[in-house]
């Protein structure tokens, strides 16, 4: 079912414009999969990262994804150039927010960070550009909350890897505005996405119950209940899941599902108290693919 967003003007401050200028503040996994959805999607789009060999690695994996999808016959070789031409990278945090429509925040889940983030965001961009966090368990409601128009900012989850996952979670935080939320709805679209409406609560729908099914299999692989790859085996032949637990969690980082499992322990309860056999491992640096080692080694 379409939802129908309408425009308060007085609680945006200003009509909704129409995105052009797409900025990306993080150029890692999610980051420069997110700044790959935006170009192909035909948006002018800027990638930031903090270090000039973060974001070549960067404008590297979104040239790779490019490239198959010449290889695969998905994109025309003078599309890919077009899409490739819609993409700078930057390092200078002021240079890569001026002018901008949206900023769609893509930082290590850590509050402190995103905070810091969202300070630097109202400091160097534009007063309507709407603000976007990639979080996938933070509050949204506490980020937007550190702007002095938190009606302009909200969630907007993407999922790993973004160039082949359909859905962005938007989250609504406390004072979202219509407007913000029909705007990211519409650069979802444009990127080619599938989008669902969340109010804002620890984890969201995907985080939480992934989150629990990813921490129980850890407990029984603790107990000797059965071998990682059984488990994830089991997962993918009983109940048809793409990827089993184990898999996805080295995809995802040990050390980023830790973080949201903590956060959810404190917010919710005790039935996501992280398994101590994850815990471990992140202590062990088995962080998953991105190290070469995880539950499994790579």
């Amino acid at each position: 079912m379409n939802r129908v967003f309408h425009l308060n003007v007085e609680a945006t401050g200003s009509i909704l414009m129409p995105i052009k200028n797409v900025t990306v503040l993080g150029a890692g996994t999610m980051g420069h999969g997110i700044a790959h959805a935006a170009i192909t999607g035909g948006y002018s789009t800027r990638m930031y990262d903090v270090s000039e060999a973060a974001v070549a690695k960067g404008r590297a994996a979104i040239e790779e994804i490019v490239r198959k999808g010449v290889e695969l016959g998905k994109v025309s070789t003078s599309e890919a150039g077009g899409i490739l031409a819609r993409l700078s990278v930057m390092t200078s945090l002021p240079e890569a927010l001026g002018d901008t429509d949206i900023v769609i925040e893509a930082a290590p889940e850590k509050i402190d960070l995103k905070l810091a983030l969202f300070a630097q965001i109202e400091q160097h961009a534009p007063a309507a550009a709407v603000i976007a966090s990639n979080t996938s368990a933070l509050s949204i409601t506490e980020l937007a909350g550190s702007l002095k128009n938190p009606s302009r900012a909200a969630g907007m989850h993407f999922f790993n890897p973004v160039h082949k996952m359909k859905l962005i979670e938007m989250v609504q935080a406390l004072e979202s505005a219509p407007a913000t939320l029909a705007a990211i709805e519409e650069v979802a679209r444009r990127m080619g996405k599938e989008t669902v409406l969340v109010r804002e609560s620890p984890g969201f729908i995907t985080t939480r119950v992934n989150a629990s099914i990813g921490n129980e299999a850890f407990y029984m692989l603790m107990e000797g209940v059965a071998s990682a790859r059984d488990i994830d085996k089991a997962l993918k032949l009983g109940l048809n899941h793409p990827m089993g637990p184990f898999e996805l969690v080295d995809l995802v980082g040990l050390d980023t599902r830790l973080s949201i499992l903590e956060y959810l322990h404190r917010s919710l309860g005790e039935k996501y108290r992280p398994c101590p056999l994850l815990a471990q491992y992140v202590k062990a640096g088995r962080l998953g693919r991105k190290v070469g080692r995880g539950v499994y080694d790579y």
